[in-house]
């Protein structure tokens, strides 16, 4: 019985707007699973993968962090973006962090973009290895 809703938006758009069974999370300090009728909550949340699942469908998307709330039944997300776990191309994101680990940082302001965007693109290496296999 698929009865929670589940809302995605990016400052660009709402990127999904479903009714699931079940709720994956990346937390800023792990994963976490909501179900129907789970307590109200704010959580802060991490760059991973997002995982919508109603019944054999499963449907994946890689989060760039953001927050979560849940409250009646529905789990509200934003965050800077999400994206199809099947748009993302495992050797696009290595050569883009390879660049990246190259690139020197020469204040502090360069340096932790540099160390954020770098966190990010692992986890989006993750993402995208675990889809492929």
């Amino acid at each position: 019985m698929a009865d929670l809703n589940c809302i995605v938006v990016t400052p660009e758009e709402t990127t999904v707007e479903t009714t699931v069974e079940s709720v994956v999370l990346p937390l800023f300090d792990g994963s976490m699973g909501i179900l129907r009728n789970h307590g109200a909550m704010i959580g802060r949340l991490g760059a991973g993968e997002l995982r919508l699942r109603n019944g054999d469908q499963l449907d994946c998307y890689y989060l760039d962090g953001g927050f979560v709330q849940v409250a009646d039944n529905t789990v509200s997300i934003l965050t800077g973006r999400a994206i199809p776990v099947d748009q993302l191309d495992a050797e696009a994101v290595e050569d883009e962090l390879q660049t990246t680990l190259s690139t020197p940082a020469t204040d502090s302001g360069q340096m932790e973009t540099r160390d954020r965007t770098i966190q990010q693109l692992r986890a989006q290496r993750r993402v995208a290895r675990r889809s492929a296999k």
